[in-house]
């Protein structure tokens, strides 16, 4: 299993959000060469957090992007949602009609969901943790 690029890039612009919450609006190119990626690929990912309510977008010379969601209530399982969707990681490709494998996936993917639910962006960021680089 395995996340894309973009969900790796999402938790940390939530992180980088969550850690400067209230200083200032985040404009496109800042971030991207902070992020070291383009503004294009930037873009369609912030994007999809304004889409699934994460955050917000505001206009103008004093524009950006800032937290539109409460900083606390960010889960690990909202960013996730945000760029992969909702779908099963495991769905059975066999046609069984009860495919033995698909309840136990299902129930793992359930625990994990769980879990990532109640892990906050808020705590990974505050939480000094070996490999912090401030990033």
């Amino acid at each position: 299993m395995k996340y894309t690029k973009a969900t790796n890039y999402a938790l940390h612009i939530m992180g980088y959000l969550v850690r400067y919450e209230g200083k200032e609006n985040l404009s496109l190119q800042p971030l991207a060469s902070r992020m070291d990626i383009s503004p294009t690929y930037l873009s369609k990912i912030l994007t999809q957090l304004v889409k699934a309510d994460l955050i917000q977008s505001t206009p103008g010379a004093n524009g950006g992007y800032s937290l539109r969601k409460k900083k606390e209530d960010i889960s690990f399982l909202d960013v996730i949602r945000a760029i992969e969707g909702s779908s099963a990681l495991f769905t059975c490709e066999m046609g069984d009609e009860e495919c033995c494998f698909q309840k136990i996936m299902a129930e793992a993917e359930n625990k994990m969901e769980s879990y990532l639910q109640k892990k906050t962006i808020l705590e990974a960021v505050q939480s000094p943790s070996v490999g912090n680089t401030g990033n």
